[in-house]
C-alpha cells in the first residue's frame, strides 16, 4: 500500500470511496498537448477582448452575490441551442461534470443505480461514487457500438434510475443514433429512468448530425447535457449546461449550492456566446484536422473509429505504450485510455497535427 493510501486509510472514509482513484489525465508540460480534448485553437483575440470587457464590468459589483438564477445566461443558451427551447428549459453549472453531479444528487443516491456503457466517459462512475449511487456497467458490441435493441434490453433488465448515453462517445468519438435514445427512454418508462444524453462534443459532429435536443418535447425524463469547454474554447472557465423539461431545473435547484455560478463565469460565458460565429469558425478548422487524422491513420494501416468529435480513437497498435512514449519524447502528449491496442489523440492545429502524424509514421517505421 502506498504512503498516500496509508494516510487515507486512517480517515473514516465512506465505504464506497475506498480503493478508487480520482480522475486525472497526465499533466505534463510539453509543446503539443493533444490528450484531454481541449480546443487547441485557443480563444481568438477579438473574443478575448470581449470577455475582458465583460469581466471588467462584472468586477465592479463583485461585492454583491451574482444572479442566482443566471437569467441572462439561460436566455442566451436557449437562443444558441434553438429547438424551441426557452430559458426555463436550461440549467447551468461549473462545467458539465457539476451538471451531471447535480443530476445524480437529485435523482441518484443510496439504493439507486446509474447505468453506463463502457468504454465511455471515465467520470460517470466517479460521479456515481461521489453521490453514493451504484454504478452499473452495461455492455457494448465488440466494435464498441451500441444498438437500440441491446441498450433497451439492458435498461429493461436492470431498471436503472439513471442512464448515461454519451454521444459522441468518449473515448471512441462515435455518435449514437437517435433511435438508441428513443429506445432507452421507452425502455425506462416502467422504472421512471432519467436518461442523460451527454453531447459535450456535439458541435464537432459531421454536418447534418441530429441532436437529442429534438427529442425533448413530451419526454420529461430526458436530459441533454452540453459544455462550453470544447467548441467555445472555455475549458478554463468551467461552464456546462443542460436542456430538459422545466421541472428538471426545479429539481436541481434543490441540490445546487447558493449562487453557484459566479458573476465572472456568467460574464465570460455571455461574451463567448455573443461571439459564437468566430468560435465556430475554429470548430470547422478542427473538424478538418480531425478528418485528416482519420484518413492518414487508415493509410498507415491503423483502425481509427469514425469520429464525430474533436479527437480520434484508433487501434491496430501492437505496443501502444511504446507509441505513447515515443510521441512524448518528441514533445507530443496524447492519451492512453487503457484499452488494449488503442490510443486517442485530440485534433490539433494544422502544425500540431502534422507533427503528430510525422512522428507516428516514424514510430511505425513508415517514414
Amino acid at each position: 500500500m502506498s504512503e498516500q493510501l496509508q494516510r487515507l486509510a486512517k480517515l473514516p472514509l465512506r465505504e464506497n470511496l475506498k480503493g478508487i482513484s480520482p480522475y486525472g489525465a497526465p499533466q505534463i508540460d510539453v509543446p503539443i498537448l493533444l490528450n484531454v480534448n481541449e480546443n487547441t485553437h485557443g480563444v481568438p483575440a477579438e473574443v478575448v477582448e470581449s470577455i475582458t470587457e465583460a469581466v471588467a464590468k462584472a468586477a465592479a459589483s463583485l461585492n454583491r452575490y451574482p444572479d442566482r438564477e443566471f437569467t441572462e445566461l439561460r436566455a442566451a443558451l436557449a437562443d444558441y441551442l434553438g429547438h424551441g427551447l426557452a430559458p426555463e428549459n436550461i440549467w447551468a453549472a461549473n462545467g458539465s461534470n457539476e451538471v451531471l453531479q447535480q443530476i445524480l444528487q437529485a435523482f441518484g443516491g443510496p439504493g439507486r443505480t446509474a447505468l453506463g456503457f463502457p468504454p465511455t466517459y471515465s467520470m460517470y462512475p466517479l460521479l456515481a461514487s461521489g453521490t453514493d449511487t451504484e454504478y452499473v456497467k452495461g455492455e457494448r458490441d465488440a466494435d464498441f457500438e451500441l444498438s437500440a435493441e441491446s441498450a433497451a434490453r439492458q435498461v429493461r433488465e436492470l431498471a436503472p434510475n439513471i442512464v448515461f448515453l454519451c454521444s459522441p462517445n468518449n473515448p471512441t468519438g462515435t455518435r449514437l443514433g437517435l433511435d438508441v435514445v428513443e429506445a432507452v427512454y421507452d425502455a425506462g418508462e416502467a422504472s421512471r429512468t432519467i436518461v442523460i444524453v451527454d453531447e459535450a462534443y456535439h458541435e464537432f459532429a459531421h454536418d447534418g448530425t441530429p441532436s437529442a435536443l429534438s427529442l425533448l418535447p413530451g419526454r420529461e425524463r430526458l436530459i441533454v447535457s452540453r459544455t462550453m469547454s470544447k467548441a467555445f474554447a472555455l475549458a478554463g472557465a468551467r461552464l456546462g449546461y443542460l436542456a430538459a423539461a422545466p421541472e428538471v431545473a426545479d429539481a436541481l435547484r434543490l441540490v445546487r449550492l447558493p449562487y453557484h455560478l459566479s458573476a465572472v463565469t456568467q460574464a465570460t460565458a455571455l461574451a463567448a456566446l455573443a461571439n459564437r460565429e468566430l468560435l465556430m469558425a475554429d470548430v470547422e478548422d478542427i473538424k478538418v484536422q480531425r478528418d485528416r487524422i482519420v484518413d492518414e491513420l487508415r493509410s498507415m494501416g491503423l483502425t481509427p473509429a469514425a469520429s464525430d468529435s474533436n479527437y480520434v480513437f484508433f487501434g491496430g497498435l501492437e505496443d501502444p505504450a511504446a507509441i505513447w512514449k515515443g510521441l512524448l519524447e518528441e514533445g507530443i502528449l496524447i492519451r492512453d485510455v487503457g484499452i488494449p491496442g488503442h490510443l486517442r489523440v485530440t485534433a490539433g492545429t494544422e502544425t500540431e497535427t502534422t507533427a503528430f502524424l510525422v512522428r507516428l509514421r516514424e514510430l511505425l517505421g513508415q517514414a
